[in-house]
């Protein structure tokens, strides 16, 4: 197993109960913190700040936010402040500066302790060459780590004071993860996450990690699961090198297979290994249970391989009546959207379906029912990417077959119909391309090279970001996400525990998606039933 290699880069462990034992320090000094507090506020209502608030409303989040979020559901308003206010003032700030004052002197006093196992499973991963990277809320991670011995552990860390620094948002949203696993150099697809915090667990979910373990040192595996976890455990003891391994080749299932009854007995096979190791209930649904789990349902799709074949050129693949028609009366029923690669202009109009919505160019484009927005950061790129568009055309024009497709945001190298001899030619193209503007994102996919600007957003993210706009809770909500390219896994990641995502693949390969169909035959087939 030693020589093998990993199909994993990375693991962001969060820092406060995951690699030391700090997490009653934190209650101890948000408890006398709020019950001052409190005593005086609520006087004869009193009511005492518990181990539910504590991971409810302020585990895993900013001091600030926790402190906001806490007293909100108590139903008290107060001014935010500066953090430059007093220990104790009544502001959000100035109890967040209480909060901290008591907990370093409780640190200083008692002492942070790390967990054995979580270390040892971290010196194991180096010694394979994962990299390794804290991310915590805590403005005093380093003085933690420095107190344990085990800063050297980490080849990165970000806390509060880099939070601070880089303007980060708390969780749940993934901020924190996404610069850890940057600076590791390791894609959010290929990085683990490790929490034990319900809003972490969130976190890592919403920046489309590999895989998010969720560490129950509380008791409360079935809420890490709730938001959002892949796995629970108790300790990371039960977690190993080989199973996280098997975890990120792990395929979809064929879904006619398992349309009435559930995956629960091949899943366990290869990943449960004891009653400590809870895997997402959510992957041992039929898939008509995994619909009826939630309320309503909504549609997005992506579009070439997906709602039609594959074909030798872009221009034709023209969506077929019967599958508009099945697209149409899909959006009368449920919220759809259209997610492509495709210029969103293009894809709308080869759609031709109104009161849905189009998000183009891998999600920086979207339009719909009044609704219209550019990703900002990708504007700036369209002049590079239309003379980027204008050297492939120049360089490759002798090599027959090749096509250039500049998709605005975008720009698309299709080499599917190029005779084998030439290829070498056309990735020697690519690469000098590659390596000469760092600030573009290369994606390989089905016989094509696509650059598009390298900024934190994929489909995934634009699927989250219209839900959001939409109003549509994950909670209320089964979203069915259906693609058959790479860049539909961020799409597969987002949805996952949380919707369904099914693969259009003509064999069962490894995927982030629930399930897999074999062609968009299948794909109409399965709308059919839904209508």
């Amino acid at each position: 197993m030693d020589d093998v290699v990993l199909p994993f880069e990375a693991i962001v462990f969060d820092l406060d109960g995951v690699v030391t034992q700090t997490a009653h320090l934190h209650f101890q000094a948000w408890k006398q913190t709020f019950d001052e507090y409190l005593r005086f506020k609520e006087k004869e209502n009193f009511k005492e700040f518990t181990e539910k608030d504590y991971l409810e409303y302020v585990d895993g989040r900013p001091r600030y936010d926790g402190v906001k979020t806490f007293l909100s559901s108590r139903g008290i308003q107060i001014s935010w402040g500066e953090p430059s206010d007093p220990s104790g003032e009544e502001t959000i700030c100035g109890l967040g500066n209480k909060k901290n004052a008591i907990f370093k002197n409780l640190l200083e006093s008692k002492g942070a302790k790390k967990y054995p196992t979580t270390v040892e499973l971290i010196k194991r991963l180096k010694e394979r060459g994962v990299k390794i990277g804290v991310a915590s809320s805590s403005k005093n991670c380093r003085a933690i780590l420095n107190s344990t011995q085990i800063i050297n552990l980490f080849d990165t860390y970000v806390d509060g004071i880099v939070s601070q620094q880089f303007s980060l948002k708390g969780k749940p949203e993934p901020d924190i993860f996404l610069l850890a696993s940057k600076n590791l150099e390791a894609s959010p697809s290929k990085t683990v996450v490790v929490e034990d915090a319900n809003s972490g667990v969130e976190a890592g979910r919403n920046g489309g990690f590999g895989l998010v373990i969720g560490v129950a040192r509380k008791n409360n595996k079935e809420s890490l699961l709730n938001f959002g976890a892949d796995i629970a455990v108790s300790d990371l003891k039960f977690i190993d090198i080989e199973w996280i391994t098997e975890w990120f080749r792990k395929s979809p299932f064929y879904l006619f297979d398992f349309w009435d009854k559930g995956t629960k007995e091949e899943l366990e096979e290869v990943f449960k290994k004891n009653e400590d190791m809870v895997l997402n209930s959510w992957y041992f649904l039929s898939f008509k249970d995994a619909l009826s789990s939630r309320k309503k349902l909504a549609f997005f799709f992506d579009y070439d391989g997906t709602l039609t074949p594959i074909v030798k050129r872009p221009e034709l693949a023209v969506l077929s009546t019967q599958m508009r028609s099945l697209i149409e009366k899909i959006a009368k029923k449920y919220p759809t959207a259209i997610v492509s690669g495709r210029e969103r202009e293009d894809v709308e109009k080869l759609v031709g379906v109104e009161d849905i919505y189009y998000v183009g160019s891998h999600g920086f484009d979207i339009k719909g029912r009044n609704l219209s927005h550019i990703h900002p950061q990708a504007k700036e790129v369209v002049p590079l990417i239309s003379r980027i568009a204008e050297e492939f055309s120049t360089k490759l024009k002798d090599i027959k077959g090749v096509i250039v497709e500049n998709k605005k945001f975008s720009v698309a190298l299709h080499y599917r119909l190029v005779e084998e001899r030439f290829l070498n030619k056309v990735k020697e193209v690519v690469d000098k391309v590659k390596a000469e503007y760092p600030n573009l994102r290369l994606m390989c996919g089905k016989k094509v090279f696509e650059f598009i600007p390298d900024i934190d957003w994929d489909k995934g993210k634009a699927i989250r970001w219209l839900l959001s706009i939409l109003d549509i809770s994950w909670r209320e909500y089964a979203v069915i996400y259906i693609g058959d390219d790479t860049t539909d896994e961020d799409a597969f990641r987002m949805v996952r525990t949380r919707g369904i995502g099914i693969l259009v693949s003509e064999s069962r390969i490894p995927s982030a998606a629930d399930y897999f169909v074999h062609s968009p035959q299948e794909v109409r087939e399965l709308l059919e039933k839904f209508i």
